[in-house]
């Protein structure tokens, strides 16, 4: 797959379900209406759906949600999907978790052929994470992580990065990941879907999160990539990387290589466009998955050159209505 611009379309994130156990303030408001069930893709339609990326070119698949874990019997997907890892046609199966289900899952995720997986965790504080997650439990996550390690799992850790919130942690964060052999990548905010409170306040540009760090840490390049958005540095200190994910300060469109699966079979060609494909009917219509590849075709055909992420200080809308959440992380 090669979309106008010339990019080859290689990396799938799935979004297999659009409910979380969390509520984080940038995510999510408190009080969420989530899709009904008969909307949502049964795990046998995902799959039927990520095999077909993987024919036309797809050599990563990320799943997340949500929380993807909470999704009902979805091992049954990841076992599935590990099957094009074990043919070869598919160099990577992997997911972005916020944590809190790793303890029962992570043995099961490596056994199916899962390596690595990112798990977000904006805070060490206590009371900061249930202030940030409103729901969240941190002991039950770091035992999650810790779960991961156990059971071989690299691990990246994704760190929103929060104005007035975590921005006193960033060093913490980066020596925590030091000392368990973590990777880490910094996230600025991004304008998605109606939350609690405003963006506008939570806003810090990674430009002066690296800054800061650089007053304690040796930051040094690196061509260092995982098939994602991220731009990487080595931290001498650690050893460890450091990435920074910067859709508003610095977009990464010029080599984007994604798209993006809902849990209801919309494909978005770009996360900050609303222009979208609807997969399902095809999905759902012909049985023979010819309809559905040239609707793949026809979307790619169609991906934008870039998103349009802004920070609106005079309205303090969301650039687009639609969750994070809704998308995939």
């Amino acid at each position: 797959m090669i979309d106008p611009f010339g990019r080859h379309i290689t990396y799938l994130r799935v979004s297999v379900t659009d409910r979380c156990d969390f509520r984080c303030v940038y995510c999510m408001a408190e009080d969420m209406t989530f899709l009904p069930k008969a909307e949502v893709l049964t795990l046998e339609e995902l799959d039927r759906l990520c095999t077909a990326f993987v024919s036309l070119g797809v050599r990563k698949l990320r799943i997340t949600g949500g929380e993807p874990l909470v999704r009902k019997n979805v091992m049954q997907l990841f076992e599935n999907l590990g099957r094009h890892l074990r043919t070869g046609v598919l160099d990577e199966l992997t997911l972005t978790t916020n944590g809190s289900q790793l303890a029962r899952y992570a043995k099961d995720l490596a056994r199916v052929g899962v390596r690595r997986i990112n798990v977000s965790l904006d805070t060490l504080d206590l009371d900061k994470f249930r202030e940030i997650t409103r729901w969240g439990d941190l002991t039950k996550v770091l035992g999650g992580i810790e779960a991961a390690r156990d059971a071989g799992l690299a691990i990246k850790i994704n760190v929103v990065a929060l104005k007035g919130v975590n921005e006193d942690e960033l060093d913490d964060m980066v020596r925590w990941c030091g000392e368990r052999g973590c990777d880490m990548t910094l996230i600025e905010t991004m304008p998605l879907g109606d939350i609690t409170g405003d963006r506008t306040d939570q806003y810090l540009p990674l430009s002066i999160a690296r800054a800061r760090l650089e007053r304690h840490w040796t930051l040094q390049d690196s061509d260092h990539r995982t098939g994602g958005p991220a731009r990487y540095v080595r931290v001498a200190e650690t050893g460890r990387h450091l990435g920074f994910i910067t859709p508003l300060t610095h977009n990464f469109c010029e080599s984007c290589n994604r798209v993006r699966l809902t849990c209801t079979g919309t494909l978005y060609m770009c996360l900050g466009q609303e222009d979208a494909a609807d997969l399902r009917a095809p999905l759902r219509e012909d049985p023979t998955d010819a309809s559905v590849l040239e609707a793949i075709h026809e979307a790619i055909s169609r991906k934008p050159k870039g998103h349009d992420f802004i920070i609106d200080r005079r309205s303090k809308r969301p650039a687009l209505a639609r969750h994070m959440s809704v998308t995939g992380g």
